[in-house]
């Protein structure tokens, strides 16, 4: 990711070399999501029922106008019409969306230019993938589209994901862009969620979390970002987060939520990462070169409590163990070890990992979505019981 070349985003495609690499990748010529074709087919239908009970609109126009002529009613011509824009609307919306399965060949294969050109591959899709954060457990038809990933200096992949939820009779597709980084050790849960991008029903994460694991840190932080981390881990939280990578975050991310979780930092947001627009990938390549050099410093951090945690679950399985022959650590060991930094001694002695209370954070409730709630069913349970008309005099 040392380079940036946006011009395989927008320069002419030759159509031969398209349908070579198309066949060479298995990426069809003609795609549409799930509820695209359905909304397709819904298009077809009603422009079929149009034409099928009313005729062409040529028909429909000559008919209404022979009418108004003999007997004047206009209302015919009101009525044909209103039909006429139906049958418009629905062949508008299936040629449009049958364009749109078409150009998803050309917009796979521009990406995959571009990919190459920046030292990237390129993947099609990845059906239900194999990731840790928060997006990725949801709903069902989960799908990652248009993935670019780079290898150096550390993994990193770019890409487009959706997956559809129901309540009820009805369906909802959740489409999210993301930005998902290797980290080189595992470190504890925490989510930044970005507070430029909440509403008026709180935060747009796709879970909610328990305000008990809310931490403030120094300076304009906090306005930028709410910070949970598990209970216990706010001194960890406070080593990772030092002041020059608060300021990278802020400078570089504040549009984004952020989560880290294992060895992985996850960026969301709810528009279309992996996309045709030059401007939005120099954004994405700069956010991420910013901030790699800065996620490096994280590779020393260990987690005391690994070893007591270890040590415990050794002595429940030792019942048949002598007490006593517990290996020691030498002299010449411990001297060595005092010779050298703390941070280097303690990786030496903590392997890396993460004690159980800090790998998941807690639920919480979704406070924003019940007050609307309670605010709308007041007034219904009011009215209901007569009790409205009891307190305005009626």
């Amino acid at each position: 990711m040392t380079t940036f070349d946006p011009r395989p985003l927008t320069e002419p495609v030759d159509r031969r070399a398209m349908r070579e690499w198309a066949r060479a990748e298995g990426v069809p010529a003609f795609s549409l999501s799930k509820r695209s074709g359905g909304t397709l087919l819904v298009f077809l239908v009603v422009g079929i029922l149009v034409v099928v009970g009313f005729g062409t609109i040529g028909t429909v126009f000559s008919s209404a106008i022979s009418l108004i002529a003999k007997s004047g009613a206009w209302w015919a011509f009101l009525f044909y019409a209103m039909f006429a824009l139906v049958a418009v609307t629905a062949a508008g919306g299936a040629v449009s969306t049958i364009m749109m399965g078409f150009s998803r060949r050309t917009r796979a294969y521009r990406l995959s230019r571009f990919a190459r050109a920046n030292g990237l591959s390129y993947e099609y899709e990845v059906t239900k993938p194999a990731l840790p954060g928060m997006i990725f457990g949801h709903g069902k038809d989960r799908a990652a589209t248009d993935l670019l990933r780079g290898t150096t200096p550390r993994f990193v992949e770019f890409g487009n994901y959706q997956y559809t939820t129901k309540s009820g009779d009805d369906e909802t597709t959740h489409r999210w862009g993301y930005v998902a980084i290797k980290l080189d050790v595992p470190l504890p849960h925490m989510v930044l969620d970005a507070t430029s991008n909440n509403s008026l029903l709180g935060s747009n994460l796709p879970i909610s979390l328990s305000r008990s694991q809310r931490l403030k840190l120094e300076g304009d932080f906090n306005t930028h970002f709410d910070l949970y981390c598990p209970s216990g881990y706010e001194r960890d939280a406070l080593y990772l987060f030092t002041p020059d990578i608060m300021a990278r975050f802020i400078d570089n991310a504040a549009a984004l939520d952020v989560e880290i979780i294992d060895d992985w930092v996850f960026f969301y947001s709810k528009r279309e990462f992996s996309t045709l627009d030059p401007a939005t990938w120099a954004w994405l390549f700069a956010t991420v070169r910013a901030l790699l050099d800065k996620l490096a410093q994280w590779s020393r951090w260990r987690d005391d409590r690994l070893q007591a945690e270890h040590a415990a679950q050794d002595a429940r399985g030792a019942t048949s163990a002598v007490p006593g022959n517990a290996p020691a650590v030498s002299s010449a060991a411990q001297g060595a070890a005092g010779e050298i930094p703390v941070d280097a001694a303690r990786m030496m002695m903590t392997p890396p990992g993460v004690a159980s209370g800090g790998r998941r954070l807690r639920g919480g409730m979704a406070w924003g979505s019940i007050v609307v709630v309670v605010l709308f069913a007041i007034p219904w349970i009011l009215h209901m019981t007569g009790m409205f008309s009891q307190m305005f005099g009626n």
